[in-house]
């Protein structure tokens, strides 16, 4: 067990929607402090579908979340290979598998 006093980090992360009838579009932009990452996505909205912005803005939230997280799993894996670690032959789950 380490002697060492728990770290505390900040991240940024500002997430702007705009509407522009049927498609919203998510734009994040994620500061580390040492780092800035932007993601985007978009959600549209079909025709024959009653207009309800949130959930347009939910689907194009969660889309360009998950676009962030995609993009800091490749950032950590290419700092793992600076660091001189193995390349694994396959991913771990980001969720445990139900067996």
């Amino acid at each position: 067990m380490s002697n060492r006093p728990p770290s505390v980090k900040e991240w940024r992360l500002n997430l702007y929607l705009s509407e522009h009838d049927p498609d919203t579009t998510a734009r994040i932009i994620l500061d580390t402090g040492d780092n800035v990452l932007e993601s985007h996505a978009e959600a549209r909205r079909s025709p024959y579908d009653t207009a309800v912005p949130e959930i347009g803005d939910e689907l194009a939230a969660g889309r360009a979340l998950i676009a962030m997280g995609r993009l800091l799993l490749r950032a950590a894996s290419g700092d793992m290979k600076e660091m001189g670690a193995t390349e694994m032959d396959t991913p771990a789950p980001l969720w445990p598998t139900q067996g």
